[in-house]
């Protein structure tokens, strides 16, 4: 006969519950041991006698904690599947306070739960083995069958006490090891902290190396196409001196129309990253920049040796970005860019004699800037003051 699903369902999982509460019980038996070793034979009397061997408990202990540590981490894993991160310490108040109290409880609770579980399995196969006995023995104890109808509901009932005892003794063991023999909550935030800062380092690098690419993609592509299709152009306009005016003059638009978008592209690329910061670093970009710029603009840069390529790529965004800000915006004759190096920040300032008032939530860009910034852990700020002149400063850390 099929035994009905809900009837075994309160056994789903016990085996591997009881498994795990009986290696935690091997595992603190030396705990146990020495717990109860300065008690035996009646143990101290005096009050100075039992604080030393309370003292002597807690050394031994706690000289032990880094390996008992490793071994009830290494149960947590191959017998829950729950991993327990070591902490950064070998040695704490946390992971001896569960060697000392959670863990021998537990373990002492574990223990009573296989008594329970040995005494129930036979008890409920009372019917069972009861026939292993002689029949003088049976026949001698009138009324057995009723008895024995007694003693098999009291060890069904103790197989369900005892999976759900083990059930829920494995569960607070794995709340009490999590807690207590793995990283504090400071460590566990810093650590964090550090994965979070390295993730957003790698998404950094992979954004600066997939604009990279597509700078190349742009250079190498349709930017030679546009300059194909205006040579062709061109070479048409020389060439087909017998063309109508009409088709001269649509050859003269198209040849125009081609040579601006070769400009327009070629402006997108160098936004994008352009390759010479890439060969020659930041004083030539920056260099570049400065010279295409329709007003004078002053560079100097001073730096010992180049920062990382993402830092590089942040600085010469907000160089261009400031210089485009104050062509369209500052009505400024002058800008100056400085970009300096003290310890590890990498400083760079963009200054103009412009009229100021320049607002980041006012549409310039100066919010996307500050957030391109925050992306590298660097600092922005802006002084510019109604009537000017306007200074943006921003600090970028040279490791990333």
């Amino acid at each position: 006969m099929r035994i009905p699903a809900p009837v075994l369902r309160p056994f789903h999982g016990v085996g591997r519950a009881t498994a795990f509460l009986a290696v935690g019980a091997l595992v603190q038996f030396g705990a146990l041991c020495v717990l109860a070793v300065p008690w035996l034979n009646g143990g101290p009397t005096r009050a100075l006698s039992c604080l030393l061997a309370v003292l002597g408990m807690v050394g031994v202990l706690g000289a032990g904690c880094p390996v008992l540590s490793r071994m009830q981490r290494a149960r947590f894993r191959v017998r829950m599947g729950v991993e327990i991160p070591a902490p950064g310490r070998p040695w704490s108040w946390r992971q001896l306070g569960y060697h000392l109290m959670a863990g021998p409880l537990i373990a002492l609770g574990g223990a009573c739960v296989l008594v329970l579980w040995a005494a129930a399995a036979v008890a409920a196969t009372t019917y069972a083995w009861v026939w292993v006995l002689p029949p003088e023995t049976r026949l001698a104890q009138g009324g057995y069958a009723v008895q024995g109808a007694y003693v098999t509901a009291a060890g069904v009932a103790g197989l369900y006490a005892a999976a759900w005892l083990s059930g829920t003794l494995a569960r607070l063991d794995v709340r009490a090891g999590t807690d207590r023999l793995g990283p504090s909550r400071a460590e566990r935030l810093a650590r964090r902290v550090e994965d979070l800062t390295e993730r957003r380092s790698e998404v950094v690098a992979a954004t600066d190396a997939e604009r990279r690419r597509i700078e190349r993609d742009l250079h190498d592509g349709a930017q030679q196409r546009l300059v194909s299709l205006a040579v062709n152009l061109g070479l048409a306009k020389v060439t087909l001196g017998d063309l109508p005016e009409d088709a001269r003059k649509v050859i003269d638009d198209a040849h125009r129309e081609a040579k601006e978008a070769i400009e327009e592209l070629s402006n997108l690329v160098r936004g994008l990253h352009p390759a010479v910061l890439e060969d020659r670093g930041l004083d030539a970009a920056l260099s570049g920049l400065a010279e295409r710029a329709p007003l004078p603009v002053g560079v100097s840069v001073e730096l010992p040796d180049r920062p990382a390529p993402a830092i590089e790529a942040v600085a010469y965004f907000v160089v261009s970005e400031a210089l485009a800000n104050v062509v369209k915006h500052a009505e400024a004759s002058r800008a100056d860019v400085r970009v300096e190096r003290h310890g590890g920040i990498l400083l760079v300032v963009v200054s103009d004699d412009g009229v100021g008032g320049a607002d980041p939530s006012g549409g310039t860009g100066l919010a996307g800037l500050a957030k391109r910034v925050a992306s590298v852990d660097g600092t922005f700020s802006i002084s510019s003051p109604a009537g000017g002149p306007t200074e943006v400063t921003v600090e970028l850390p040279c490791a990333l």
